[in-house]
C-alpha cells in the first residue's frame, strides 16, 4: 500500500488559501520583512493577483476601487501599525464609502514583541478606529478561520474594512489550515412597517425629497428612483457617492449640494426627507454661524433603511406601496460638438461626454474641477461615476487603478487635481507594471484651489504671504508630463479646448496607461 503524504501548511498559506476560497482574487501589496512568508504564499496561490504598490496608500485606494467594481473585498499587504498609517487615508476613504476590504497586517513574532523594537507598535490601537472588525491571529492554528471571518465581516452589517493582524511566527509555523467556508452576507432586506410609514408620510407631505445612496444607484436601483421621483418625490444622492450609474438611457437623481447653505438653500420649503441607503445629511465641515444638519427648520427626516441595507429594494418597496409604476424620462444621448478656444473644467467635461466608451469606469478625485466635468457628462455614454467619498485626497489614481485591475475589458478614466494628485502618483508606476487601461487626467492649476474657497469661507481673515504661499504648488512647478513618463505612463500637456480634445481621443483609443496634463485657470 502507498503511503498516504498529508500536505501541511504554513499559517501564511493557510490564510492566503482561505481567502482565495472565499473568491478574494486581488493583493494589493506593500510588504516588508515580517511579511515575507505571506509574500511566498502568495507566490503559490495562483488564484490571486499580486499587485505591487511603492507606497500603502496606493495599495489601500487600489484595494477600493476593485471591490467598487466587483462588490467583494481584496486584500491589501501592509507593513506592521507604520505600514497600516501609511496606507490609512484610503482606508478611512473605503470606510466611507462602505467598501468591504480585508486588510491583512504583518507584526512581530509574539515572543519578540516585549522587546519594544523599533517598528513595534499598538497595531491594534492604530488600526481600530478605521476597522469594522480587527483581530490577530496569535497561533498558527488560528490563522486559516480567522482569515473566513474577516472576509465574513469585511460584508457587514455595515460593509467596509476589516484588519486581521499576522504576527510573523504565525505566518512561518507549519499546521495552519484553512478556514471553514462562509456564506456571503446580504444586505439587510426593508422593513415593510418603515415602508408602510414612509408612504404614510409621504401622502401627507406637500414637498417630500428622498436622499439615497448604495444599491439603489445602479441602473435598475434607479430606475424604482424614477418611479418616485414621477410619483413626486424629489430624489437627491449624497453628494459624494461609491458608485453611481450614469450616461444615456439612465434615470438621473439630483445631487446633494456640497456647501452647506447651497444645500440648505436648495432643500427650501422640504417638509419630510426620507433616508434610504445613507444617514441624514450634515455639512462636510462647520463655518461659523452656518448650520451642521442639512436638514431645513419645518422638514421631518424619516430613515427607511442606513448602508447596512439594499436601499434599491427599499426604493421598489415604496414606489409599491404609493402605487408609482410609470417611471420619470431617463437621459437621451447628449452629442457635444468639439469644444474650441480656452482650456477649463466646461470644455474637458465636453470632450469627456464626446469620447468616453461605453462601460467606462471614472473615478473622480478632481475637487473644485470635479463638478462642472460631473455636470457635463450626465448624457454621455453608459459609465459608472466613482467618488471621493471621505474627502482623504489622494484616492483618484489608486482607485482607477484597482477598477482597471478588476475590470480588465473596460476603460477607467482618472480625474485629479495636480495637488491631490501628488498624494500618491506613485500609483503611475502600478499603472504602468500592470498596464492598466487607465487614462488620467491631471488638472494643472499649480494651487489647492479648494482651499483657497475654503478659506474665505470659514473667515479666516485676509491671506498675508504666508498663507498664501501655504495654498500655492507653482514654486517651484511641478511638471506632469516628466513625472508620468519617468514612471512609465505616456504623457501630453494640453493647454487649450482643441489639444485636450485630441490628446483625450487618442488615449481612450489606445491601450495601457495615459496621462494628460489639462492646464486650467487657477481662480
Amino acid at each position: 500500500m502507498a503511503d498516504t503524504q498529508v500536505q501541511t501548511m504554513t499559517g501564511a498559506e493557510a490564510l492566503v488559501s482561505t481567502l482565495a476560497d472565499h473568491g478574494v482574487t486581488a493583493c494589493f501589496a506593500n510588504p516588508g520583512t515580517s511579511e515575507m512568508h505571506l509574500v511566498t504564499a502568495l507566490d503559490r496561490e495562483p488564484r490571486i493577483r499580486s499587485v505591487l504598490g511603492l507606497f500603502e496608500g496606493v495599495a489601500t485606494g487600489a484595494a477600493d476601487g476593485h471591490a467598487r467594481v466587483t462588490g467583494g473585498p481584496a486584500m491589501t499587504l501592509l507593513h506592521l501599525g507604520a505600514g497600516f498609517m501609511n496606507g490609512g487615508a484610503n482606508i478611512h476613504n473605503a470606510k466611507r464609502a462602505w467598501t468591504p476590504m480585508i486588510n491583512v497586517i504583518g507584526d512581530h513574532a509574539v515572543p519578540h514583541l516585549r522587546y519594544d523594537a523599533p517598528l513595534t507598535s499598538n497595531i491594534m490601537g492604530l488600526a481600530g478606529p478605521n476597522s469594522n472588525w480587527i483581530k490577530s491571529a496569535d497561533t498558527v492554528a488560528s490563522t486559516g478561520e480567522l482569515a473566513a471571518e474577516a472576509w465574513e465581516a469585511s460584508f457587514g452589517p455595515v460593509p467596509g474594512p476589516v484588519s486581521l493582524l499576522l504576527p510573523a511566527d504565525s505566518a512561518w509555523t507549519e499546521g495552519g489550515k484553512s478556514g471553514k467556508k462562509r456564506a456571503r452576507p446580504s444586505l439587510r432586506a426593508p422593513d415593510a412597517a418603515r415602508i408602510e410609514a414612509a408612504a404614510k408620510q409621504v401622502k401627507s407631505a406637500k414637498k417630500p425629497v428622498i436622499l439615497v445612496n448604495g444599491t439603489c444607484l445602479t441602473k435598475d436601483g434607479l430606475a424604482h428612483a424614477g418611479r418616485l421621483s414621477a410619483a413626486g418625490i424629489r430624489v437627491l444622492t449624497d453628494t459624494f457617492f461609491p458608485r453611481q450609474a450614469r450616461g444615456a438611457g439612465t434615470f438621473i437623481p439630483e445631487r446633494m449640494q456640497y456647501f452647506a447653505e447651497a444645500a440648505m438653500a436648495d432643500l427650501e420649503g422640504a417638509d419630510l426627507m426620507l433616508v434610504a441607503g445613507t444617514q441624514v445629511p450634515v455639512a462636510f465641515f462647520s463655518y461659523p454661524g452656518k448650520p451642521s444638519v442639512l436638514v431645513p427648520e419645518g422638514c421631518t427626516p424619516y430613515i427607511i433603511g442606513g448602508p447596512e441595507t439594499d436601499s434599491a429594494a427599499i426604493l421598489a418597496a415604496l414606489a409599491d406601496a404609493l402605487g408609482a409604476k410609470a417611471a420619470a424620462g431617463v437621459a437621451p444621448r447628449d452629442e457635444h460638438a468639439m469644444p474650441s478656444g480656452d482650456l477649463n473644467a466646461m470644455t474637458v467635461g465636453m470632450s469627456l461626454s464626446r469620447h468616453m466608451p461605453e462601460g467606462t469606469f471614472v473615478s473622480d478625485d478632481g475637487v473644485s474641477n470635479g463638478l462642472p466635468c460631473f455636470l457635463m457628462t450626465q448624457r454621455a455614454l453608459p459609465h459608472d461615476w466613482m467618488m471621493l467619498t471621505g474627502g482623504a485626497i489622494g484616492q483618484g489614481m489608486p482607485l482607477a487603478l484597482g477598477a482597471a485591475i478588476a475590470a480588465p475589458d473596460r476603460k477607467v478614466l482618472c480625474l485629479t487635481g495636480d495637488g491631490a494628485g501628488m498624494y500618491t502618483n506613485q500609483a503611475l508606476w502600478s499603472m504602468a507594471r500592470e498596464n492598466a487601461n487607465v487614462v488620467n487626467v491631471v488638472f494643472v492649476n499649480h494651487s489647492y484651489r479648494i482651499l483657497n474657497i475654503e478659506l474665505a469661507r470659514t473667515g479666516a481673515g485676509n491671506p498675508g504671504p504666508t498663507a498664501k504661499s501655504m495654498l500655492e504648488l507653482g514654486q517651484p512647478e511641478i511638471d506632469w508630463v516628466k513625472l508620468s513618463e519617468a514612471q512609465g505612463v505616456p504623457a501630453v500637456n494640453a493647454t487649450t479646448a482643441e489639444e485636450f480634445d485630441k490628446a483625450l481621443e487618442r488615449a481612450f483609443a489606445s491601450d495601457g496607461p495615459h496621462l494628460i496634463a489639462a492646464h486650467v485657470p487657477a481662480r
